[in-house]
């Protein structure tokens, strides 16, 4: 294989959960008199840390979000991904069958991590080798993220690739000197190899991308 060491982002690439975060966010939204459409939200939210959305929420109101309102999200959502939440498909085939060592590295909090590759079937495939961006205080599309995942493990930016669905995190990746593959689809192909990312749209076409 090309590269010694692979950074997976968590959601949307381990685990199917972008919509239904999304879905959350935008019901909670709409309580607090504020219209978010889902495509806006997956197309501007992925990746980012959720202090930006509840920003652009507080913008749409004009007013600060409850004290409570991210606690009540996290509720929503832990609830949700535990009824719905599903690995993305070919996942669990890549990892068993990729010859070199990994990680993934999220803007969620660990809790988060935790809970949805639990609920899907993955957590023991990254025992040990999980990141977050709450452990550094730095989000995507800072690079932070993933030079602090290649240090921990032994590994230098130009030796990784890293894993994304998101603008914002194919951007972090290329500033830290990351290879990236997109996880995509042909409607928002063109804005990920702008950005410098390899694109693939089926997780079982993943492999043979890495192998080049």
């Amino acid at each position: 294989m090309k590269y010694k060491y692979i950074i997976f982002d968590c959601d949307g690439v381990l685990v199917d959960s972008e919509e239904i975060s999304n879905t959350v966010l935008i019901e909670m939204a709409k309580e607090v008199n504020a219209e978010i459409k889902m495509e806006y939200a997956l197309k501007n939210f992925a990746g980012k840390s959720l202090r930006s959305s509840f920003n652009y929420i507080e913008n749409l109101i004009g007013k600060q979000l409850p004290s409570h309102f991210e606690n009540d999200f996290r509720k929503r959502t832990f609830n949700a991904f535990k009824t719905k939440l599903k690995p993305i498909k070919g996942i669990h085939d890549l990892l068993n069958n990729i010859s070199v060592p990994y990680c993934v590295a999220s803007s969620g909090p660990l809790e988060k991590i935790e809970l949805n590759l639990t609920i899907t079937g993955l957590i023991e495939k990254f025992e040990n080798r999980i990141f977050s961006s709450y452990e550094i205080g730095s989000w995507k599309p800072n690079p932070g993220i993933f030079e602090y995942a290649s240090k921990k493990m032994g590994y230098k930016p130009n030796e990784c690739a890293v894993i994304e669905d998101s603008i914002a995190g194919v951007k972090a990746a290329r500033k830290g000197g990351f290879d990236v593959f997109g996880f995509t689809n042909k409607k928002n192909q063109t804005d990920f190899e702008n950005e410098g990312a390899k694109v693939f749209f089926e997780m079982n076409k993943l492999k043979e991308l890495l192998i080049k």
